[in-house]
């Protein structure tokens, strides 16, 4: 499923916070933490691609992927960064 959305151009959205973030992240992922990303719905929905979401473990990646197929995005939990970050 990973490959599928990379081929069609996926997002990657990191939602740990800035501070997690700015300590190890998958390369051109964007950092858009959990807490506002209810708040940036519109500004992902403009993006026009899949999204997978990133966390460190995945449980909030979790969350935010649920979050953003309710708002009616095509949105999958990559899971923790480190190892999303081997798989794409």
């Amino acid at each position: 499923m990973i490959d599928d959305f990379m081929s069609r151009g996926a997002v990657i959205i990191d939602v740990r916070t800035q501070g997690e973030f700015v300590n190890g992240a998958i390369k051109g992922s964007k950092n858009i933490p959990l807490q506002v990303i209810n708040n940036k719905v519109n500004q992902i929905k403009k993006l026009n691609k899949p999204v997978i979401t990133c966390c460190a473990s995945g449980m909030r990646s979790g969350s935010a992927a649920s979050i953003l197929k309710h708002h009616g995005i095509e949105a999958m939990n990559g899971g923790g960064w480190a190892s999303l970050s081997n798989r794409i």
